[in-house]
């Protein structure tokens, strides 16, 4: 039985990183695993808000660079607020795309995108 799968973002800096998703997009740290004492890179860790789950890897093999993930959300535009109160540069502003959703782009230091998706119907 399957349950969920955990995208697994390649980044250069896992403090970059950690900034990016914990400070600026208000995701919270869950782990973090450094092999070698001392040293902040390589790293692995994991982040997560209200229920969506990011990995990062600063490992040579995990990822490739730059990465898309997609989040679902209820709302891009309060998204898009709190953000921008936060100082966080947004790629794309609250858009709604020919394909039915209204979406939001956001990229790491990396230029990872994190693209935050609003469907704007139910079908």
């Amino acid at each position: 039985m399957l349950h969920k799968a955990i995208p697994v973002l390649h980044v250069s800096s896992s403090e970059a990183a950690e900034t990016f998703f914990c400070r600026d997009l208000g995701f919270r740290l869950d782990f973090v695993y450094r092999p070698a004492e001392g040293m902040t890179d390589p790293c692995y860790l994991g982040v997560s808000r209200e229920g969506v789950v990011l990995h990062a890897s600063s490992f040579s093999g995990d990822g490739s660079c730059p990465g898309v993930v997609y989040v679902l959300v209820d709302c891009v535009d309060d998204l898009y607020r709190e953000f921008s109160d936060r100082g966080v540069p947004v790629d794309l502003p609250p858009t709604d795309q020919t394909w039915g959703n209204r979406e939001m782009y956001v990229k790491d230091a990396d230029r990872n995108s994190i693209r935050f998706v609003q469907p704007l119907s139910s079908e």
